[in-house]
């Protein structure tokens, strides 16, 4: 399982861990969260976050990303403001500067806000936080180095400075104006070993709690609301710039480059590829966008299916294929839904794919072999009096047409749900389905018997 974290100054470098189950991301952007949450990870901890220059992580996004069945967690910083705003719809907030913003105890945007340097210096802080001078006046108050009326004065002095100038020194040198220095020395002697980092302590919270929801394996996010889908989320969100990569397991980075590599080689499997992941993009995008009811078989049920088509009917058997697969059980679970949500989909689109297939077909010059087959296989059972036989009552049963289609044709086992088989496959119904493979039965049995006595056999 793996969570994204999105932090700048607040946290050094070295304190979150490169690699590992918490990836670290730079400050978060509009569009960011939505672009991480097509990953699908457990869980996205904001902590920092553009304010100005750069439109700011959005609301809209954060509420689509749960919906999708993601845990949002923030603290510190903008993660704090976004959470007091979105705590009652489920973002989980960490740490007591979230807590003052839920509370209404602090109000300004600027409270939190710092001027950095580039991703280079690690951004780091060059301005101190309103929040930071707050709690550490607070403690200066408590440890008796000033008293409430001179803590008041230097909160005002430093609610005064412009947030990229509010600085310590800066502090300081306006205090030396508005305080005696016989109040004012005792604090500058105490501040270096008293001074608060009430941001940092808040984001190494939070990366505690996101440590505890990653170690038992969290269940999805249940959302509280119907995430509304409205044309401008569309507009905006649609094709939000790059998405972010899958994170590969450690060690294996390299590895996907390089399979990446070798697919890109394979140009007409690239396209192919290419077109695929495509359609699953844009068809998932079109689900959630009409707000489908989610489709019944999901979870364990399209797990079982899964395992029983590939005959991973152990669990060492699944275990060698998700490490075969650089995966693991969450990933399987969320991509079988998905594909559950197409299956769906495609029952719903089913009328109107009939001149895209088409299509598709005439463009990859396939139309032309199957329209010849197709005439051929008609001729011939007409031939024979079979233009439309009826399962049961000419040639093998039901049954054994699964066993000769399924075992002896593509050389898999017949499926537990073969209604669900001949719906996927694009059949109205199992009549249908048996419908098809009789025929296709016959055609092939008369073939091979053409074969037998000596005349040229057409197809198989």
């Amino acid at each position: 399982m793996t969570a994204y974290v999105f932090v700048g100054p607040t946290l050094a470098r070295d304190q979150v861990a490169a690699g590992g189950a918490i990836v670290r991301l730079p400050p978060a952007a509009q569009g960011d969260v939505y672009r991480v949450a097509q990953t699908q990870p457990a869980a996205i901890g904001i902590i920092d976050g553009y304010f100005e220059g750069v439109p700011s992580v959005w609301h809209k996004e954060i509420l689509w990303a749960m919906s999708q069945g993601i845990h949002v967690y923030g603290s510190a910083s903008m993660g704090a403001l976004r959470a007091a705003e979105l705590h009652e719809f489920g973002m989980e907030g960490v740490g007591l500067i979230f807590e003052a913003y839920r509370d209404g105890i602090l109000e300004d945007d600027d409270d939190v806000a710092v001027l950095h340097g580039p991703a280079e210096s690690g951004y780091a802080a060059v301005s101190e936080s309103m929040v930071n001078i707050r709690f550490t006046l607070e403690r200066a108050e408590q440890d008796r180095i000033i008293g409430p009326e001179a803590r008041r004065r230097l909160e005002d002095l430093a609610k005064q400075l412009f947030y990229q100038e509010r600085t310590w020194r800066a502090l300081l040198d306006l205090a030396t104006q508005a305080l005696p220095e016989r109040e004012l020395a005792p604090f500058r002697d105490w501040l270096p070993r008293g001074r608060v980092d009430q941001k940092r302590a808040d984001a190494l919270a939070m990366l505690d709690a996101l440590r505890a929801r990653l170690a038992p394996g969290p269940e999805p996010k249940r959302a509280s609301y119907t995430f509304e889908w409205t044309e401008l989320w569309d507009k905006a969100m649609g094709f939000s710039g790059a998405l972010a990569s899958e994170p590969a397991p450690d060690g294996r980075a390299l590895l996907r480059k390089r399979l990446f590599d070798d697919l890109r080689l394979d140009a007409d499997g690239f396209e192919r590829a290419t077109k695929q992941a495509l359609l699953r993009l844009l068809a998932l995008r079109e689900y959630d966008r009409h707000r489908l009811a989610a489709p019944r078989e999901q979870g364990s049920v399209s797990v079982k299916r899964f395992r029983a088509e590939r005959g991973l009917f152990g669990r060492r058997d699944l275990d060698r294929w998700l490490a075969e697969n650089d995966t693991d059980l969450a990933w399987l679970e969320r991509s079988l839904e998905e594909e559950a949500k197409l299956e769906a989909l495609q029952t719903m689109a089913r009328p109107l794919l009939d001149r895209h297939l088409l299509a598709g077909l005439r463009l990859s010059g396939e139309y032309r072999r199957l329209a010849e087959r197709a005439a051929r296989k008609e001729n011939a059972l007409a031939g024979l009096g079979l233009d439309d036989p009826e399962p049961g009552t000419v040639g093998p049963s039901p049954a054994s047409l699964l066993a000769w289609y399924f075992e002896r044709r593509l050389q898999q086992p017949i499926p537990e749900d073969v209604v669900a088989v001949a719906r996927r496959m694009g059949f109205a119904n199992t009549g249908e389905f048996y419908r098809a493979l009789l025929r296709e039965f016959l055609y092939c049995s008369g073939n091979e018997r053409t074969a037998e006595a000596g005349g040229p056999r057409q197809d198989g």
